[in-house]
């Protein structure tokens, strides 16, 4: 006796759910490995020009070459972010906490070439290492401004059960924000990455990443030529 389609369809669904979650966390499993060896890898390869534009930084500018700064990480944990210090000293002194912009009046004349070419995020390879982010994924953002965001957008709080990335879909899709608006927007670009994570989708990213910086280089190059 033939099962009815019904039951064959409900089957065939439970199955189908069950390896995609089988595959999901082989997968995470995985990223998580890779991300704190190729962290460690590109950390060593990197680590003179990281070392050189530190030192480009304490020349130039009054203060420590290295910034620290606490965010939110997945699921809420608090860790502390490692970059190059673009701004300068005590930049938010006098305004508090506020949202980089392109044209930030903060950011000094090394900070501005750092951040072009976003090699300010180079440091956060650390973070990768030590399993606080990852390689790609959603922006790590300030706990001032997740308290905000949580309450003005009801999905904020699902791009925080994944590890934050240096890179990711709705960073080399979107810029700087600039209002709640340019937020929604990205916070809908790192829901449509959850939904479709895998290690193709995050090696195209990081392609993408390189690509831009690339680009930049030689934007940089022709403007000075």
């Amino acid at each position: 006796m033939m099962p009815e389609p019904a039951t064959v369809a409900l089957l065939s669904t439970g199955c189908g759910a069950l390896f995609v979650q089988y595959a999901r966390r082989r997968y995470h499993r995985g990223k998580a490995i890779f991300d704190r060896l190729a962290g460690l890898l590109l950390l060593i390869l990197l680590g003179p020009f990281i070392l050189l534009f530190a030192a480009l930084i304490r020349i130039s500018s009054r203060g420590p070459a290295f910034f620290h700064q606490e965010r939110v990480g997945q699921n809420g944990r608090l860790f502390r972010i490692v970059k190059l210090r673009t701004m300068r000293l005590n930049a938010e002194s006098v305004t508090g906490p506020v949202w980089a912009t392109s044209q930030d009046v903060r950011v000094s004349q090394i900070g501005r070439i750092l951040r072009v070419m976003h090699f300010d995020e180079l440091p956060q390879l650390w973070n990768v290492v030590r399993g606080e982010m990852s390689l790609v994924g959603p922006r790590p953002e300030r706990p001032y401004f997740v308290e905000r965001l949580r309450t003005a957008l009801p999905d904020y709080d699902h791009r925080l059960h994944l590890k934050p990335g240096i890179t990711g879909l709705a960073q080399i899709r979107a810029g700087y924000d600039r209002s709640l608006r340019d937020v929604r927007r990205k916070v809908k670009l790192d829901l449509v990455y959850m939904s479709r994570m895998c290690w193709w989708v995050d090696f195209s990213i990081l392609v993408r990443t390189v690509g831009r910086v690339l680009d930049f280089l030689k934007e940089e190059r022709s403007r000075v030529k």
